[in-house]
């Protein structure tokens, strides 16, 4: 008879969850030895849990299927909780087993005792304690289906060490999962009307709403109606490039995407929520809809989306419109001097057909939607949460996901020191991904912020926490001593060559690229400046300062 942890993964793999994201510990010992009962499952070692959560977001935003994390502890969960926020902000499923003491074994309240529950629910919808082996493997399909969703959702199943190995474990099939609802008839004859009539309207698209097939229904329907194409600030996972339909993503700076937004008459939402700003700022507003906008909601994260913006189509007879498609073309290769964005121009014109972009790069990524925009056609992952930390391990999660396919990193110095130990997974499993980490001794985005927020009296020790000159990161060593292949470019010819060359040899590369803040002194203190008057400017001034600011 098997014991708790045995029947645990078989119900996990006969549900189709064949990969496992681990960093246990002793409590975990059992479902560890239990991983050899099933050879479908992969089990892939993390040396930090948040690298460990981070890869199974990762995972499942190219699977579109979750994976297991495996995780010891509260003390464990907490240390993967900043990318388990980002998962639960971007409807990512997520499968959490963490282990806990022998149920007999709490009432000592022994040293790595915690209330794990009150941690997972922190990002969690769905949270157990299993009591038994009988009654594991039936909480586990219900922790399942809750993950898949619609909306992906983030489900924590705790494991006590003698529910692990008690015999008595059975597996348990999923229960029936009822597809999703497309939108009424009454919702789509509004929406219709309000893109049929007088004024300007726009789509602001999320999560599923941006993969081909929905992106390919709403172009025929903006072709048809007029409306503008809008993506989230930071999409779960963008299917963008040549021959696909170019959106335009809201801008991070509330500032910027008031503009983008000014003198919409109605706004509707697929998969999206209503935008607002990041952060709260003195005298700013934080509900980015313009005044007198209509909101109008097609599809929840709950509902089928791709079935109601098929419906809008018809209503709209927009199914033979000819949607707007983005062609191929490259920016050519960079030269002079080195700087962020030549960094993003190299690899809009080297990008490979069908690979996968995690970009974590913050200031030095402003211009790399421009660049890739008509590069062969791609995906993009970004930081649906905002907790950094998160593009290293989710480049691990997509190259387990997608052995096939090209994983390009891109990070900042200060969110890489997050989860570094990421590089040492990469090398062990030989995944195929290109980490760019964009050295400019700051924390450049929080340089930006600091301007932004009107913190007056900033000196010498306020600028200190911001700063990471001394002493200098030497991440080259760093990824040489985890096993990757690294190389620091100082130069533009210097980082092409280095990019070119790992873009053809197999297997995880790291390279440094030393450029100056994309954002310092003047520039710096000019934005901040420019922000404050977007609103008071003529709209065409302010739709072209926009894009001089964040293309």
């Amino acid at each position: 008879m098997a014991n708790g942890a045995q029947a645990l993964i078989r119900t996990l793999v006969d549900a189709g969850i064949t990969t496992c994201f681990s960093n246990p510990g002793t409590s975990e010992m059992h479902f560890v030895a239990a991983l050899d009962s099933a050879p479908e499952m992969r089990a892939v070692l993390a040396l930090f849990e948040g690298v460990a959560t981070g890869a199974a977001d990762g995972y499942a935003r190219m699977a579109d299927k979750p994976a297991a994390a495996l995780l010891h502890l509260g003390c464990g969960l907490g240390n993967g909780l900043a990318n388990l926020h980002n998962a639960r902000k971007g409807k990512v499923p997520v499968l959490n087993i963490v282990g806990d003491h022998a149920t007999y074994h709490t009432q000592y309240d022994a040293q790595l005792q915690s209330d794990i529950e009150t941690v997972a629910r922190n990002v969690s919808s769905w949270v157990r304690t299993s009591q038994s082996a009988a009654a594991l493997c039936r909480d586990a399909a219900e922790a399942i289906a809750t993950c898949m969703g619609p909306p992906g959702q983030v489900a924590t199943l705790i494991l006590p060490a003698d529910v692990s190995w008690s015999e008595g474990g059975v597996p348990a099939s999923l229960p029936r999962i009822e597809p999703p609802a497309a939108a009424d008839d009454a919702t789509v004859a509004a929406i219709a009307q309000a893109l049929q009539g007088e004024g300007k309207k726009a789509i602001l698209l999320g999560c599923r709403a941006l993969r081909a097939p929905a992106l390919m229904a709403v172009a025929r329907i903006a072709a048809r109606t007029g409306a503008e194409l809008f993506s989230e600030v930071f999409p779960t996972r963008l299917e963008r490039g040549a021959g696909l339909p170019p959106v335009e993503r809201l801008a991070y700076l509330a500032e910027l995407a008031s503009v983008q937004l000014r003198g919409l008459d109605h706004l509707i939402l697929v998969d999206a929520k209503a935008p607002v700003s990041f952060f709260a700022y003195p005298g700013k507003k934080s509900y980015l809809v313009p005044e007198g906008c209509q909101l109008h909601e097609l599809a929840s994260p709950a509902q089928d989306v791709l079935g109601s913006l098929d419906k809008l189509s018809k209503a709209v007879g927009a199914a033979q419109a000819t949607p707007a498609l983005q062609a191929l073309k490259r920016p050519g290769l960079p030269s002079g001097k080195f700087t962020a964005d030549k960094v993003c121009k190299a690899i809009g014109q080297l990008l490979p057909e069908n690979s996968i972009i995690v970009d974590e790069a913050q200031t030095s990524g402003i211009m790399l939607p421009t660049y890739t925009a008509g590069a062969p056609r791609h995906d993009i992952i970004t930081l649906t949460g905002g907790a950094i930390g998160q593009g290293l391990p989710c480049a691990v999660g997509a190259a387990v996901a997608c052995p096939d396919r090209k994983v390009i990193a891109l990070t900042g110095d200060g969110s890489a020191m997050y989860t570094i130990q990421a590089l040492w997974t990469m090398a062990r499993e030989k995944l195929d991904v290109v980490n760019i980490i964009f050295n400019n001794r700051s924390y450049a985005i929080l340089n930006v912020e600091l301007q932004r927020v009107g913190a007056g009296g900033a000196g010498e020790k306020a600028k200190a926490q911001l700063d990471l000159t001394n002493p200098p990161i030497d991440f080259v060593d760093m990824g040489e001593s985890m096993g990757v292949r690294s190389r620091r470019a100082t130069t533009t010819a210097e980082f092409v060559a280095a990019l070119e060359h790992a873009l053809r040899t197999p297997g995880p590369h790291l390279i440094e690229a030393i450029v100056p803040p994309t954002l310092e002194g003047m520039k710096l203190r000019v934005l901040a400046r420019v922000l404050k008057s977007l609103s008071k400017l003529p709209p065409p001034l302010a739709r072209a300062i926009k894009r001089g600011i964040a293309p």
